[in-house]
């Protein structure tokens, strides 16, 4: 079998790859659940029943710079959104687009904070697997407000 040097085809070798090697825990339950707490696309705020096309799953923080397909990464996005996105850090390209990003970062963080009690019942239990890290107050995301260590703060930080 021969493989292809084009650009392209390098880029998704390499992305393949990356995928592969990062700890992708993602579950087909916990993405109905993202997809249905947002209701449509989270950027842009597209309805789901009037896209054309399916959601997308878009990681907030992308694989090419460390991001992951996990709870605390993905959120939907509609097809536009998630191409032009490409690998652009969210903040900086929702300001490009000049789409509301602090209205996307709090919805983000409720959410987030949502599906991670929902699915994580048992870190609530043990006080030792809510600890944040040494030093870190910051509860998660820009803007907010120290608090105290809950099963919450292990939102990835977008900044």
């Amino acid at each position: 079998m021969t493989l292809s040097n084009s650009r392209r085809a390098r880029a998704a070798r390499r992305r393949t790859r990356r995928v592969a090697a990062a700890d992708n825990d993602l579950t087909a339950s916990q993405w109905a659940g993202i997809c249905a707490m947002w209701g449509g696309c989270a950027y842009c705020g597209a309805a789901e029943a009037s896209l054309a096309s399916a959601l997308q799953k878009d990681c907030v923080q992308p694989i090419s710079r460390g991001g992951r397909y996990t709870l605390g990464n993905v959120v939907p996005a509609c097809r536009s959104c998630n191409a032009s996105k490409s690998n652009d850090e969210v903040t900086g390209w929702m300001r490009r687009k000049k789409l509301d990003e602090p209205a996307f970062l709090l919805r983000f963080g409720e959410v987030l904070r949502a599906l991670t009690a929902r699915s994580a019942p048992s870190a609530l239990a043990d006080p030792e697997a809510s600890r944040e890290a040494p030093g870190d107050t910051s509860g998660g995301l820009p803007g907010e407000a120290p608090r105290a260590a809950d099963a919450s703060t292990h939102a990835h930080r977008i900044s």
